[in-house]
């Protein structure tokens, strides 16, 4: 039997699984897509990961992945659909038929971003477009970007490039903000932020980079890169009835990654937090890790 069975090979997984084969504990990580790294794969640059300034994501990926496979740690490929926990263990049913018995269960699977659905946007992801201002938004200095959203994330991310694009479009689909008031003040009284309500994108224009966002109405805005804020999504379906989730869906977990069911463990995007970066969910999967060893009694 395992002593830890870790679902997702993102960076969180893969810190847990250095940690936990460190304290000399019988791991295995699961992962849904083969040699998957998580989203950092999906990131075209990272240039805020200490020590690896302007490293490609793909590449710290794989540099995470080759420190764990170094060490000893085992991967399986296969989605985990069900999770019993009985006498003191678990056994989680995957896709294929398999099961797997473990003494405790560190959850990394992590949060996909949502998509606009609209032409260009897989195109461009990485080439103009991007997901996620905090890690891409350095980039565009002194250029023209778009935030597409109305909740805090996006207006949080159009306060944060006014201070570095020589000029924001906010555009959204309704006259009013989901997000703080306050925080629209501040984008208010910011001259080079420019509102476009009552708006829908209708496609991602460009040639090699983005070029231009185009909206239903016909109204089209020249712009050098587009941050998409509308959203995230948890992958915590199938742990819906075993550990307690917030109102978006998020695992409740603090730091130690401790959760509502015994010997079930979170870390990364997929727990609730206000920052979800890489750094971030390389801290969580050490501190689940640190509390799996406490959990089970190991010096």
């Amino acid at each position: 039997m395992l002593d830890v069975l870790i679902i997702g090979s993102g960076p969180a997984g893969l810190s847990a699984a250095v940690y936990a084969k460190r304290a000399n504990m019988d791991v295995l990580v699961a992962e849904k897509v083969f040699y998957g790294t998580g989203q950092i794969a999906e990131s075209n640059l990272v240039d805020n990961y200490l020590g690896f300034a302007g490293i490609n994501g793909y590449d710290l990926g794989e540099k995470f992945r080759e420190h764990a496979v170094n060490l000893g740690v085992e991967f399986k490929e296969g989605e985990a659909q069900i999770f019993e926990f009985a006498d003191g263990k678990w056994k989680v049913h995957f896709k294929n038929g398999d099961v797997v018995e473990t003494k405790s269960v560190i959850y990394a699977a992590g949060a996909v971003h949502r998509h606009l659905g609209v032409q260009g946007e897989n195109e461009f992801a990485g080439k103009g477009l991007s997901y996620c201002a905090t890690c891409d938004g350095a980039f565009y200095r002194g250029k023209t970007t778009a935030v597409i959203g109305g909740g805090d994330t996006a207006l949080d991310d159009a306060l944060y490039l006014a201070d570095l694009c020589s000029k924001v479009y906010l555009v959204h689909r309704r006259n009013e903000f989901r997000g703080s008031a306050k925080t629209v003040e501040k984008l208010r009284e910011k001259e080079n932020v420019e509102f476009v309500l009552e708006a829908k994108p209708a496609a991602v224009i460009g040639t090699d980079r983005v070029q231009e966002l185009q909206l239903e109405d016909g109204k089209k805005l020249n712009v050098d890169g587009i941050f998409v804020a509308v959203g995230m999504i948890p992958m915590t379906t199938p742990v819906k009835e075993v550990v307690n989730l917030d109102a978006a869906g998020y695992i409740v977990a603090d730091e130690t990654g401790k959760t509502s069911a015994k010997g079930f463990f979170v870390a990364g995007d997929v727990r609730t937090k206000a920052l979800r970066q890489v750094v971030t969910a390389v801290a969580d999967g050490a501190n689940a890790a640190a509390s799996v060893k406490l959990y089970l009694g190991i010096d």
